[in-house]
């Protein structure tokens, strides 16, 4: 039996030419959007199934909120049982009075809006997929590689080790980017102790290991979009960090995998987001989640926001990490194989941004 022919917008689509047209411009999503268009350009339409929302029970979910007290960090027996129940049924909680003053937020939000909201020819010197390049400017990471592009553009910077030298961030979000990164490294300690604590380990035991030494900083925009039914701003993921600190502007659209129901994590002034990646769930043997999370749009209204991904230090990533011996027993075995952050993200780069999980991959069968 003779097949049915495609349509005549499958033979003319060549998805390929359209990615390396795009990527030439070095003017990203933005760009598109500067342009006036009215439709968006077909490498940027995802299947129904990753749009497809379930029915909306988010105002039926608490979402768990940590206070970190007027002080900036509360150490007691409740704080961490509140972020070891989150950490378990969630791995994503907001975090309030973290020490983090709503100012630095706010200016760190406006210089991501600053510097993509310019002219396109005072980005391009900056745009790029280099990995080599502790600064760089880009519409999708895994644009080459995805089967669908989201509609966002990034600016990313490498403090490997926990230090970028300034001079390398663009001036025109240089000074927000610069506080603000060093108020999360101090957060990021604090986080580190008290999820060592919850784990029922020395509050210094993540220290020790190194695996939130190095801050990768990604500044995301989200244009506005014309036909936001059509696309996402990021698709249905896991982070292969250890840990996120997410903060997000006033727009919405966050949106967590709990229960098999997407909920919507409604933005919460002065609150930043914590998640925990892979890896976190890796070297817990499971007791910590790394769950799958997606950014939809709102038509016409751009977004912007902040993810500091952490991973180990240089001389760490590629050491081996394993679930740690204290959760292994002969009724619990281990569940993943040891990896090191190297390979680990190698793998994810090529699977885990496209709506694949990364981590099955590396499950003990």
């Amino acid at each position: 039996m003779a097949k049915a022919a495609k349509p005549i917008h499958e033979h003319l689509y060549d998805r390929a030419k359209e990615v390396e047209e795009f990527d030439e411009t070095k003017a990203g999503v933005k760009g598109l959007t500067d342009s006036g268009l009215l439709t968006i350009p077909r490498i940027f339409i995802h299947p129904p199934e990753n749009i497809s929302s379930n029915s909306d029970v988010s105002h039926l979910v608490e979402f768990p909120v940590i206070d970190f007290g007027d002080d900036g960090y509360r150490e007691n027996s409740e704080i961490l049982e509140e972020i070891r129940e989150a950490a378990q049924t969630w791995g994503f909680f907001q975090l309030i009075n973290h020490g983090i003053s709503s100012e630095v937020m706010a200016e760190l939000l406006k210089g991501i809006r600053r510097f993509h909201e310019q002219p396109t020819c005072e980005k391009t010197r900056f745009y790029g997929r280099d990995v080599k390049h502790k600064v760089k400017y880009y519409s999708n990471g895994n644009l080459l590689e995805s089967r669908v592009a989201n509609w966002r553009d990034s600016i990313s910077c490498d403090y490997q080790n926990g230090d970028l030298n300034p001079e390398e961030v663009p001036l025109v979000c240089r000074e927000a980017i610069t506080k603000y990164m060093e108020n999360i490294l101090r957060l990021k300690k604090k986080l580190s102790e008290i999820l060592s604590a919850a784990l029922g380990l020395q509050k210094d035991y993540l220290a020790k290991i190194e695996c939130m030494e190095t801050a990768n900083l990604v500044c995301h925009y989200y244009p506005a979009c014309p036909e936001p039914h059509l696309t996402l701003g990021a698709t249905k993921h896991c982070d292969p960090s250890f840990m996120t600190i997410l903060l997000q502007d006033n727009t919405g659209g966050l949106q967590v995998l709990h229960r098999e129901q997407w909920i919507d994590i409604q933005p919460r002034p002065g609150a930043l987001i914590v998640h925990l990646g892979d890896l976190m769930q890796l070297i817990t043997n499971a007791k910590f989640r790394s769950v799958e999370h997606r950014v939809r749009l709102r038509k016409n209204c751009p977004r912007a926001s902040a993810a500091c991904f952490f991973y180990p230090s240089t001389k760490k990533k590629n050491e081996i990490y394993r679930p740690i011996e204290e959760f292994l027993s002969d009724i619990n075995p281990p569940l993943y194989r040891g990896t090191s952050s190297t390979e680990y993200l190698a793998y994810y780069r090529t699977n885990g941004l496209d709506g694949q999980p990364a981590l099955p991959h590396f499950e003990l069968r």
